[in-house]
């Protein structure tokens, strides 16, 4: 598997998680959002790629949106984290907890 492969199936899983942690802590459009990730995950991420999970957590309940002025440009449509997606992000974070764990121990990278 090339590394590209291998951190595409990483992002599959935990994407959706990382963005509603972003917005557990504030409201934010989806260009901050994509620069967000970038930056923390040291990846590339596009906004076309990031528009269809929006999407999908919107119809699920997990996120509300709304349109706003903008100073610079057009409206922007900000996203903001429901008792839902909370809900579902606090599940996670329990499940992935342990998960990291488990997989620090196979790999042999846990911290003592």
């Amino acid at each position: 598997m090339s590394e590209e492969s291998s951190t595409t199936a990483l992002l599959r899983g935990t994407l959706e998680y990382c963005v509603l942690a972003l917005l557990a802590g504030q409201e934010m459009y989806s260009t901050e959002l994509v620069r967000r990730i970038s930056d923390e995950l040291q990846l590339t991420a596009s906004e076309g790629a990031m528009y269809p999970l929006l999407s999908r957590l919107r119809k699920s309940g997990r996120i509300a949106s709304d349109w706003r002025e903008s100073a610079s440009g057009p409206p922007r449509r900000y996203y903001r984290l429901t008792p839902e997606g909370e809900l579902a992000l606090n599940e996670f974070r329990a499940r992935w907890s342990a998960f990291r764990s488990g997989v620090d121990r196979i790999l042999g990278t846990e911290c003592a």
